[in-house]
Formats: C-alpha cells, structure tokens, sequence
C-alpha cells in the first residue's frame, strides 16, 4: 500500500463502517414513506442518486484499504466509479427537471440536482490528483465523501419529514 494510502486508514476504516450504517438508514428512511416517493419520479431520482453518492464514498473507502496499490491505481478506481454514479446522476437529473407530480416545484430543480452531483465533481478532481500521483488527492476524495455523506443524512430527512409536509 502506498505510504499516503495507509495513513488514511483508520478514516477508511470509519468512513465503511459509518457510511455502510447510514445507507441503511437511509433505506429505511425511504420505506417508511415509500408511497410518496414512488408517486414522484423527482423525489424516486434523488433518492437513487443520494444513496449511490452514498455507496460511492464507502466503496472507495473499501477500495483505499486494499494493500499494496499505488495512489495512481486508486485515482483510477474512484474515477471509474465517479463515471458510474455520474450515469446515475444524469438519469436522476432528468428525471428531475422532467417530473410532472402535481405540486413538484421546479424552481428548486438545480439545488436538488447540485446535492447529488457536487460530491461527484469533487470525486472526480479527486480522482484525477491521484491518477498523477498527487497525495492531496486522497484529502479531496476525503471531503467529497464527507459531502455525500452529509448528503444522505439530508436527503434522509426530506424522506422522513419534508415529504409529508
């Protein structure tokens, strides 16, 4: 493992544990209000995407504690799953701006579609730092996970309060 890798460890470390127990939360949170989220293709799509910005950040998590990879192999891995969760984000932003629920406000459209798209952003600079080898990098993937993570918790609140406003 790559020197700069390893000191991140114990955050690795709990970043998995801690991430992997909010994302179910965070399903939770959306079967307790599962209806109302169904009827609505923008809040179906937001919830999608907060849970894989979620799952990104504890995947990479998981991803930095293999042993032995050099900092360019993990740049590479956060940006292949950054282009992942970017195909979800892209559907989820359509899906957002194309929501035709009675009462849906679209004014709102580009601050909902920023929640989930803005730790994507900071992945993939992230990602790129690290393909050349840069160490900073692991601290940008650290606060684009911290960003997803604040995210879901909410997301999580929308799905259990703000919904039945």
């Amino acid at each position: 493992m790559d020197v700069a890798l390893e000191s991140w460890t114990d955050f690795n470390v709990a970043i998995a544990g801690a991430g992997a127990a909010l994302g179910g939360l965070l399903i939770v949170a959306l079967s307790v209000n599962i209806k109302q989220i169904a009827e609505s293709r923008g809040l179906a799509a937001r919830a999608g995407a907060a849970v894989a910005a979620l799952i990104l950040g504890v995947v990479l998590a998981c991803l930095a504690l293999i042993p032995g990879q050099p900092l360019w192999a993990f740049g590479v891995e956060v940006l292949v799953g950054t282009a992942g969760c970017g195909a979800i984000a892209v559907l989820a932003a359509r899906a957002i701006v194309q929501d035709q629920t009675p009462g849906t406000l679209h004014k709102y459209d580009a601050g909902h579609i920023a929640s989930f798209v803005g730790p994507l952003v900071i992945f993939a600079v992230g990602g790129v730092l690290l393909v050349f080898g840069l160490p900073a990098g692991l601290v940008v993937v650290a606060v684009a996970t911290i960003v997803a993570l604040i995210g879901a918790v909410i997301f999580s609140w929308v799905a259990l309060v703000e919904i039945l406003r």
